[in-house]
């Protein structure tokens, strides 16, 4: 899977959740939540996704992650709307996208940070090494005792 799918995938699953919860129940326009979910997408896929989660593991990328969510999501709808709890609106919206994003993390790590790895990590092919040992490894002492029996 490459990062376009992955990038495609986040951002079809982040619109529908945040138009549930943005458009429906906060009455916020299909415009302003595509715009969120764009910057949000791609903000948090460089950051958490590309940079965090292959550093450490799920449970940290998804905190961060989390609260990536949280300050951009208010930031923006404070930009963008007027309303009286965007901040609780913003993390009813967070706690929404930290849980796609920990079951995202978990396909982004089968599926592209592996790849990733085992393509970096591939050994070189045809490198095979032997040893050599000859007579001439042996201890001094012996051969002197030899050359004096003689």
């Amino acid at each position: 899977m490459d990062h376009l799918k992955a990038i495609t995938i986040k951002f079809l699953a982040s619109l529908a959740l945040l138009y549930m919860i943005l458009g429906m129940f906060y009455g916020m326009s299909f415009g302003n939540v595509f715009l969120i979910t764009l910057t949000l997408g791609v903000v948090s896929y460089l950051i958490g996704d590309l940079f965090i989660l292959p550093r450490t593991n799920n449970s940290i990328a998804t905190a961060a992650d989390f609260g990536l969510s949280l300050f951009v999501i208010w930031v923006m709808s404070m930009a963008l709307t007027t309303g009286a709890n965007l901040f609780m609106m913003s993390f009813i919206a967070a706690v929404g996208i930290t849980i796609i994003e920990y079951f995202f993390h978990k396909l982004m790590d089968s599926e592209i940070i592996e790849e990733e790895e085992n393509r970096l990590n591939t050994p070189p092919r045809n490198m095979q090494y032997q040893t050599e040992a000859s007579e001439e490894l042996n201890d001094v002492e012996e051969d002197e005792q030899n050359s004096k029996k003689e």
